[in-house]
């Protein structure tokens, strides 16, 4: 029964990102709540209280996690915020010194689907990148996000909106140039071909 659970707790986390560390599949899980119940006729795995859950460089905290497993075997696992904040989720990303992490009110994630869903006061770090907005909806396998505002309204009464910060692709590439004395002579180059496209 352990072994049933920690399998499918597993599934809930293991996906998160498409570019996870690989290494974290070998790694041991480690379950830590309060109290946890198993319903293995109705396949619900319920931990409450404090929840963490960690596996290799993964890490899951919680007030509360939900997996339920449907007849093709596939689980949904949610995971509820409480007294002591939001529901987080932390990863490292393979073969880079990055994480992707995030939070919210509430987190769901499918293994049917590979898709990840985070409510309210929702937010999401993926290295440098940032997303933030009531609702957050992100496939690990096509890396693709889709971000709403809500119904929330800013301290000053206007509409909430969603707010990103996305790093651009090649910053690595330009340090190490600007490193070299090569950066001025590259953003010239990108400033005639703008006028000669004009």
């Amino acid at each position: 029964m352990k072994t049933r659970f920690a399998t499918l707790t597993l599934c809930l986390m293991i996906s998160l990102s498409a570019h996870a560390e690989r290494a974290d599949r070998d790694k041991p899980m480690l379950l830590e709540a309060n109290r946890v119940s198993i319903d293995d006729a109705k396949k619900i795995q319920i931990l409450e209280g404090d929840v963490l859950i960690t596996k290799g460089t993964m890490s899951l905290k919680a007030d509360r996690v939900v997996i339920t497993e449907d007849q093709y075997g596939f689980q949904k696992g949610t995971a509820f915020s409480g007294k002591n904040g939001l529901a987080h989720f932390r990863q490292k990303r393979e073969g880079k010194e990055e994480y992707v992490e995030g939070e919210g009110e509430r987190i769901e994630y499918n293994t049917n689907s590979e898709i990840l869903e985070l409510f309210h006061r929702a937010w999401v770090k993926n290295g440098e990148d940032l997303v933030r907005g009531d609702y957050i909806w992100y496939d690990a396998v096509s890396e693709k996000y889709l971000v709403t505002a809500g119904q929330a309204r800013d301290p000053k009464g206007a509409p909430a909106r969603v707010r990103a910060v996305i790093q651009p692709k090649n910053k690595e590439s330009d340090e190490k140039a600007s490193s070299r004395g090569e950066r001025l002579e590259l953003k010239g180059a990108g400033k005639l071909e703008s006028q000669n496209a004009q």
